[in-house]
């Protein structure tokens, strides 16, 4: 854990107090469960529940001779008890108590997360109805393509991450298991009516079957719904850090007052929120294949997976915690530039129009082959005109391709074939409106909203 890139309230759930705290709040439920069973007296129940306490230091103390960090803390709890102990751990294994524990702070963590999505959500939410009618170039392999509007990206960021919101809640039910079943999971040693106890007392679900541990295909499951978030968060950071590119500038995220961008460079203002975030998702799905891998354990378990836990669990929720908390004020503060974002609509000349000719030509009976080469054609000279240093609108406003449309004879006849008026129908091909004339229908499908 990089304290650079923690909060603490998800902190605090991973600490070494909080881990001996769970695996406490797990023993005392199960001897709440002996009690209600009869084997443990009341006494004795009321002791340990009211007494029962362990000490860090003296852990790290214990756990340096015996290398077992489960009965060092075991052996710290006894010393703060008297004959009643001996009920202490009674009749489990140690995966009983860590594993049980584990989902407690998994469960609790998770709901953290969950909360932070729905905020990340609001907060696109609000930027996509601000932005519904804002116009801007769509891009497809880097390349101007068609007019959309910015609120259309933020409802596609808003659909996708419910997506991931739907799968985090199913996943937190997956997690919230617990086992009191035994060194081999059989019960054995302790009756199926306590681990349902226990389990419910810490409002876990026991689960159905396990065999030393918890089958790590759940531990899995959630980073890998961690690692697919983390990869949508990525691509909302890498679309603002191209919007923010000098020659785009479309939008930029919010400098504050002081805030410096190069130490060499007092101009620069760079998009170094987005770039965290990329890093940050990076690491985070690094954290899903060793969960992948955890998955196959010898017969009814090693401890391969114990090491690789100690650092998957902790840093995946601390990190995908702050990274999404960067992410929500990013957006939130982001920076747009409506009047730039049209500019660089109008930058290729009124090439965006292309398929709209097109789609005309075919219902004056041309083929769509000979429509493609007329609609081409015509575009190559633009291309050819803007780097010739041609600007893209004459001082009509009119843009260089509707100019070189309207010049072009062939064109115009055939569009005029069927008593149309051929100048016109191009004219009216160079309209924004025809673009976004769904977006409140698409709106209502995202949002569920008219």
């Amino acid at each position: 854990m990089v304290e650079r890139y923690a909060r603490e309230e998800m902190k605090k759930l991973w600490d070494m107090n909080a881990k001996y705290s769970a695996w406490l709040e797990v023993e005392k439920a199960l001897v709440k469960g002996w009690n209600t069973l009869g084997l443990i007296p009341d006494c004795d129940c009321k002791k340990i529940c009211e007494n029962a306490k362990f000490d860090i230091a003296r852990i790290d103390e214990i756990e340096a001779v015996t290398k077992h960090d489960l009965i060092a803390f075991t052996t710290s709890v006894a010393e703060s008890l008297g004959e009643e102990s001996r009920w202490f751990h009674y009749g489990i294994t140690s995966s009983d108590t860590i594993d049980t524990a584990v989902a407690l702070q998994m469960r609790d963590s998770l709901k953290i997360i969950i909360e932070d999505v729905k905020a990340l959500r609001e907060v696109i939410k609000k930027r996509a109805y601000e932005h519904k009618d804002t116009l801007m170039v769509g891009r497809s392999h880097g390349i101007h393509g068609e007019p959309i509007t910015f609120g259309l990206v933020c409802a596609i960021w808003y659909d996708e991450i419910g997506r991931h919101l739907q799968s985090l809640e199913s996943t937190l039910e997956v997690i919230s298991v617990g086992k009191i079943s035994g060194a081999m999971g059989n019960l054995a040693h302790t009756p199926i009516e306590l681990e349902e106890l226990v389990c419910a007392n810490l409002g876990l679900k026991a689960a159905p079957a396990s065999n030393q541990v918890i089958q790590r295909d759940r531990y899995a499951r959630l980073m890998t719904d961690l690692a697919l978030l983390a990869s949508s968060c990525e691509k909302i950071a890498v679309e603002i850090r191209h919007l923010q590119r000098t020659e785009v500038y479309e939008a930029e995220e919010y400098f504050s007052q002081g805030q410096k961008g190069s130490s060499a460079m007092p101009h620069k203002r760079n998009p170094v929120l987005s770039e965290n975030i990329t890093g940050l998702c990076r690491v985070i799905r690094s954290f899903a294949l060793p969960a992948m891998e955890n998955v196959a354990l010898w017969h009814e378990r090693d401890i391969s997976h114990s090491s690789v836990e100690r650092f998957i669990l902790p840093d995946g929720f601390i990190t995908t915690d702050f990274m999404l908390t960067r992410l929500t004020s990013l957006i939130d503060k982001l920076v747009v530039y409506p009047k730039n974002m049209l500019k660089n609509l109008n930058l290729t000349g009124g090439l965006v129009f292309s398929q709209r000719i097109l789609l005309e030509l075919p219902k004056c009976g041309v083929s769509r082959e000979d429509a493609y080469k007329i609609v081409q054609r015509n575009a190559m000279k633009v291309w050819q005109s803007l780097q010739e240093g041609q600007p893209a609108l004459n001082a009509k406003g009119e843009s260089l391709y509707l100019q070189y449309l309207l010049a072009d004879s062939e064109l115009v006849g055939l569009l005029s074939k069927n008593g149309g008026n051929g100048e016109q129908i191009i004219r009216d091909c160079f309209e924004f409106a025809y673009y976004t004339k769904n977006v409140d229908s698409i709106f209502k499908r995202v949002f569920g909203e008219s």
